[in-house]
């Protein structure tokens, strides 16, 4: 296993940074949880920066971060997919840290905590005060508006969304989305750092889900009106995407993967904040799922039966 912090020769330093174009020397990732400790790793093993801050307010979430990101690339070692040197390197380039002012001198910071509002005012607030002026702001927000978090910051010239898939490991697309307030030099560093970890960018105004979420989201809505009016079972529904349009997966059986609470979080936020937008509706039977507790895989039953990641068949035949 490796350990981060370790002193490297000179001849496992990154690669230049002149070959890096978004130019950013030390980078800022804030919240180690599912997105946030993928966007660490993968950040750190691209070699654009110099240094990577990992923050999280508590030891407790900091430790299981870190054990995250150690584990993943022990696989990818075990694998053949990554060199022992690589490893050493890209862990020793991490500094790992529950203080705040480490993040002060960052260049670029990418946040990756909860989906929380309130908290998220705090953060930037404090990161606005405490941050030199020329550092960059972005968030990994999947649903919320990138424009009112910039308004926290204090910096709204520099604040961009970045928006990751998970796994962050595998998944290549990486939204980029700017306000009419994000400086055009700002929002052209954050879309060329994405290429420079090696994702693929894609542009986006600050749109509700911006363009995935904004698709996707409202296709499992109308899958689920479909439950609500018996128009077709689930099973039906799911097969005939599957088999019709070439999804991988049935729209209702990736709401169920997703989590319905999650789905349910989404569309709210948005049926409260657009209530004059029809493509926003709540179905009857996503409500009833969720307050039943019955939220998908992670509870191991939503509209199918779940096994761990295994689904199985839906529980209304």
């Amino acid at each position: 296993m490796f350990q981060s912090g370790m002193k490297l020769p000179q001849i496992l330093q990154r690669r230049s940074l002149s070959s890096a174009a978004s130019g950013f020397d030390k980078l800022g990732v804030v919240g180690l949880g599912l997105m946030g400790h993928g966007i660490c790793q993968v950040s750190a093993a691209s070699g654009a920066h110099q240094s990577v801050i990992a923050f999280e307010k508590e030891q407790k979430f900091l430790d299981s971060g870190k054990e995250r990101i150690v584990k993943s690339i022990d696989k990818l070692v075990e694998k053949e997919r990554m060199t022992a040197e690589k490893a050493e390197a890209t862990l020793g380039s991490i500094t790992f840290t529950t203080d705040m002012d480490a993040l002060k001198d960052t260049d670029f910071i990418v946040e990756a905590v909860i989906e929380n509002m309130d908290m998220k005012r705090d953060l930037y607030t404090t990161l606005g005060a405490i941050c030199k002026e020329e550092t960059i702001f972005a968030s990994n927000t999947s649903s919320l508006s990138i424009e009112e978090m910039s308004v926290f910051s204090g910096r709204q010239d520099k604040f961009v969304g970045v928006h990751f898939f998970n796994p962050v490991q595998i998944m290549k697309l990486v939204e980029v989305i700017r306000t009419d307030k994000t400086d055009d030099t700002v929002f052209q560093r954050a879309h060329d750092w994405v290429g420079d970890i090696g994702k693929v960018a894609v542009s986006c105004g600050d749109t509700p889900g911006f363009i995935v979420n904004r698709l996707l989201v409202p296709s499992l809505m109308q899958a689920l009106l479909m439950v609500d009016r018996n128009d077709a079972t689930v099973k039906d529904i799911d097969i005939s995407m599957q088999l019709g349009a070439g999804h991988p997966m049935g729209p209702i059986h990736l709401a169920d993967y997703i989590g319905l609470d999650t789905c349910l979080f989404i569309i709210q936020g948005w049926v409260e904040k657009y209530p004059d937008e029809p493509s926003f509706v709540i179905p009857k039977s996503l409500m009833e799922k969720v307050e039943a507790g019955d939220l998908g895989r992670k509870t191991g039953k939503g509209f199918y039966n779940w096994d761990g990641d295994k689904r199985g068949d839906p529980v209304d035949q």
